[in-house]
């Protein structure tokens, strides 16, 4: 475990191929009839799916992870964690870890706090190594619940010296000294030994500079600030050329390669990020043996000035070192069907993955990143990565459209309302970085709620990878850095519809809050979730223009792990109960849900939940856009 907890931040580990070797693979609820590209490929029920059942000490276990040694968990991540997880090494009947899994996975587990564990935007992360040297089993005693289990498996005869709590408890210091730098990640990499080289140039449109360094050597550190009349198109327009040792092997727009686009997002990484002030920070550690020449251009139509610091340090170069990588690719005016595999690297050579930084432009509210990670390693047929949904990926959950950042991941740009707009995330590979020996392919599902509009979609993948390796990128262009407009939104609203997500909340079992959703009369809907059972019962308060008697309508959301409800309304039951399930995401048709007679304030809309479609996920869940009251003759 203490030489796993450096790894957490050393950077420059990166830059030598692991020794001794391992893979990194992952276990997660995927739906298992995704079986090939002609099979259920992009199937969608990601939810309650393990590798079996079983019975262990009167109670059923959900066995999410089973693996031979030696090895080491590096990344556990749930959407919605259940029950009681345990954690069982060199088949012991004994776990060595039990704990509800919110705790463990929420930062509340003793010796365990955020961020080495939290909850980001809906998202549950627990980065943290548990190695193994026989084997390791991970269970929940109780179902129902998205999750990943990263992993690595060391080649045969490593010598692993198993997790326990006592270590834990020895190793104190050193994982308070690991929650200080994941707090604060700008810290960790300072100054070179003999300074920073400060620069401050300026690039008119079309122009070009060009820097040259001698080694062995290895940038350690660098850091920019852009000015420009727009500095947003700026950071798209300045394109970063990085030449190693007669490799091109980093091509980016400059704001793109610092982990967000467009524009300054900030956000704190531990090897990228940018501060609200503008200043933007790279961490990687980039060594090279003869030379290094870093280019910039100016795509743009502006002149841009450039200041900042770089550290170069000596570096001794040998047979284990590796170039880094940076490469980004763009597409435009990308139809949502046919849903397709949108390739985020593919590599050729002997490397480790990294990262990678996507930003997406999404010209309606609707979600857009329903599509799961699929990642193959030398020459799989089947990917040992299979995720659960994009934002998944990126550490949150629920397509949340707020804002987040922590060193490993974070969502530092989401335009909104909802997911309308240009939104940037990313997640960096550091404990779980991904080694290949002849090949790496990434793709993510491109599955957009929306069936029928467009996307413009970038992304930067970051490598590390023995001189001679190639990859599929094409050199950038001038027509793939224009920055498109996204007009401003509009927010749709029924005339006289009382808005589901403004009701008050008289009680509620389990979690009801307003849920942004395009396509709903004020773009969001009263969603209510988590905990829910048969019998359970929310009830809202609402008004009516005078006291009277009122036709009442209704307009609800339908989906696969919707329940079925019977609603009253003062007391009196609104017809039979309604069964909200749909295999989609749908909003439904207005309902109506009789005639009442109602008071001009303190009206009662009583939801009890009844059950749920035999074909649903049994979540109950329920979501209200907006009640109608038309008077009754």
């Amino acid at each position: 475990m203490a030489s796993l907890l450096d790894e957490m931040t050393d950077l420059k580990g990166l830059a030598r191929f692991p020794h001794p070797s391992y893979t990194c693979k992952q276990f997660s609820s995927y739906d298992r009839n995704a079986r090939s590209p002609s099979e259920d490929w992009f199937a969608n029920n990601d939810c309650g799916h393990y590798l079996r059942e079983e019975q262990r000490a009167g109670r059923t276990e959900y066995v999410m992870m089973d693996t031979p040694g030696p090895g080491a968990i590096v990344r556990i991540w749930s959407a919605n964690p259940a029950g009681t997880l345990r954690i069982y090494i060199d088949d012991s009947e004994k776990p060595v870890i039990e704990s509800p899994m919110s705790d463990l996975l929420g930062g509340k587990f003793p010796g365990l706090p955020r961020p080495i564990a939290g909850e980001y935007s809906k998202g549950w992360n627990l980065y943290f190594p548990i190695p193994y040297a026989k084997s390791c089993k991970v269970t929940s005693d109780k179902g129902g619940f998205y999750y990943h289990v990263n992993y690595r498996t060391y080649e045969s005869g490593t010598a692993v010296r198993s997790f326990s709590l006592d270590q834990l408890e020895a190793l104190k210091p050193r994982v308070q000294r690991l929650v200080e730098i994941l707090s604060d990640p700008r810290k960790a990499v300072g100054p070179g030994e003999y300074g920073s080289q400060e620069f401050e140039l300026a690039i008119g449109p079309g122009q070009s500079m060009r820097h040259e360094m001698y080694g062995p050597a290895a940038i350690k550190r660098g850091v920019v600030r852009v000015g420009a009349r727009d500095r947003e198109l700026a950071l798209r327009s300045i394109v970063l050329r990085v030449t190693f040792d007669g490799e091109r092997t980093v091509e980016a727009p400059l704001g793109d390669f610092f982990g967000s686009a467009p524009g300054i997002n900030p956000y704190a990484g531990l090897p990228l990020g940018m501060t609200a002030e503008g200043v933007m920070y790279c961490h990687w550690y980039m060594p090279f043996r003869d030379r290094a020449i870093i280019e910039l251009e100016n795509f743009g139509k502006d002149e841009v000035t450039l200041s900042g610091e770089l550290d170069v340090e000596d570096c001794k170069w040998t047979d284990e070192m590796m170039l880094f990588h940076a490469k980004w690719r763009a597409e435009f005016d990308v139809p949502t069907r046919p849903m397709v595999d949108w390739n985020y690297l593919n590599a050729r050579g002997r490397g480790v993955f990294v990262g990678v930084a996507f930003a997406i432009d999404n010209p309606v509210r609707d979600w857009w990143g329903e599509g799961d990670e699929k990642i193959y390693v030398d020459g799989e047929t089947f990917p040992s990565h299979f995720g659960t949904g994009t934002e998944d990926y990126y550490g949150y959950a629920w397509c949340w459209p707020v804002r987040f950042t922590h060193a490993y991941h974070a969502q530092p740009r989401v335009d909104g309302p909802g997911n309308y707009g240009r939104t940037s995330v990313n997640r960096f590979h550091i404990l779980d970085r991904i080694p290949f020996t002849k090949d790496f392919k990434f793709d993510m599902e491109l599955w957009h709620w929306n069936e029928k509009c467009k996307v413009n979609m970038a992304v930067v993948a970051y490598w590390y990878a023995r001189p001679g390796a190639t990859d599929g990128f094409k050199p950038i262009r001038a027509e793939d850095v224009v920055l498109r407009p996204m007009p401003e939104y509009v927010v749709p609203r029924v005339k006289g519809a009382i808005e589901g997500e403004e009701l008050k909340i008289v009680r509620v079992a389990g979690t009801a809050e307003p849920q942004e959703w395009d396509g709903l009369s004020g773009g969001r809907h009263l969603w209510w979730h988590a905990g829910m059972k048969p019998g359970d019962v929310m009830a809202l308060e609402f008004g009516a223009p005078k006291a009277g008697k009122y036709k009442v309508i209704a307009k609800f959301l339908r989906a696969r792990d919707y329940g079925i409800h019977q609603l009253a309304i003062n007391g009196v039951n609104a017809g039979n109960p309604i069964d909200f399930y749909n295999p989609d995401v749908r909003a439904s048709n207005e309902v109506e849900l009789g005639t009442f007679e109602l008071k001009e304030r303190g009206n009662e809309l009583a939801v009890t939940v009844v059950g749920a479609n035999d074909k649903a996920v049994k979540a109950y869940m329920f979501g209200l856009d907006y009640i109608l009251l038309k008077p009754a003759e």
